[in-house]
């Protein structure tokens, strides 16, 4: 027998929400996890290395072993071992989709394993059941920005690509905060004036982001569903939002759940980045920032040999 082929998958990192769009409009950026897997005898082995590498399981809890896992079953054959070599730069539960990235890593890995078998339709389809939800694992998959309505199992999508000159600067403080955490903030019910405020505004944003509109960004990326909720969960939240957008901004969101805050920019980005970390600073948190580009790949196999 010769040496098994090895996969080697790059996913992006993903940023969810863009304010108004909770649950339903997502992102893909120029942050990438890598995954290496191959098929070897019957013992899994799970290497990681880069952010997450304290705390990301290496037995079959695995989140990326539990998604390849998932393709087997789906194709009906037993799990091979696996041995499985994570490269990390998406810091893990800061509002960047590491576990979307990872699911999708897995599934796209194991999928090529296994002859390409399942369409890109059922991949999302498995990874948000694996998510619970499409809004990060569907740009992680499909690149670009991506609209998904999930029914009945079956999630229905609309994919474009970002307009051109979109940067974004990040602000990532040295804390992490559970997506469960920052959902358990939210009320279950809301007013019908709050439903509508939101609603205009996601179709605007949307309508602004198709036809390149960056003037209405401002306007169109308001939320009050879900940001104002989180605000105690991420101390100078509100400050450093005011201060990106006195630096040039065109637009100021939490990034998924958080506590990552995301400015949407055309130019000034390096003014955004200091503004926002010594905002944080001021606060009491530490935070890194980054300027990154909406890409329009998804995950990609880079190689396969």
């Amino acid at each position: 027998m010769g040496m098994h082929k090895t996969v080697r998958v790059a996913v992006p990192a993903t940023t969810a929400n863009m304010g108004p769009g909770f649950d339903c409009l997502g992102m893909a950026l120029n942050l990438y996890n890598e995954i290496y897997m191959s098929i070897s005898g019957d013992k899994l082995s799970i290497e990681v290395e880069g952010e997450g590498a304290m705390d990301i399981s290496r037995d079959e809890q695995n989140i990326v072993y539990r998604a390849a896992r998932r393709v087997y079953a789906e194709l009906g054959q037993p799990v091979p071992g696996l041995t499985i070599k994570l490269v990390n730069k998406i810091p893990t539960s800061r509002g960047l989709g590491s576990s979307a990235a990872a699911i999708v890593g897995g599934l796209t890995a194991a999928n090529r394993l296994t002859g390409e078998r399942l369409s890109q339709e059922r991949l999302l389809e498995l990874a948000t059941e694996l998510e619970g939800h499409p809004d990060n694992v569907a740009p992680a998959l499909l690149g670009g920005i991506v609209i998904s309505v999930l029914q009945d199992s079956k999630v229905h999508y609309l994919r474009i690509d970002p307009p051109a000159g979109l940067n974004t600067v990040v602000a990532i403080p040295d804390f992490p905060l559970s997506t469960r955490a920052a959902r358990e903030v939210l009320p279950q019910r809301v007013s019908l004036q709050e439903a509508v405020f939101n609603l205009s505004r996601a179709a605007l944003l949307v309508g602004a982001l198709c036809e390149k509109r960056l003037d209405l960004l401002q306007v169109a990326g308001q939320d009050v569903l879900h940001q104002p909720h989180r605000a105690n969960l991420v101390p100078g939240m509100k400050e450093v939002m005011a201060a990106a957008r006195q630096a040039g901004a065109l637009n100021v969101t939490l990034s998924g759940a958080g506590p990552t805050v995301i400015a949407l920019t055309c130019g000034a980005e390096e003014a955004v980045a200091a503004s926002m970390q010594h905002s944080f600073k001021q606060a009491g948190v530490n935070c890194h920032t980054k300027v990154l580009i909406p890409t329009i790949d998804g995950a990609q196999i880079i190689w396969f040999n």
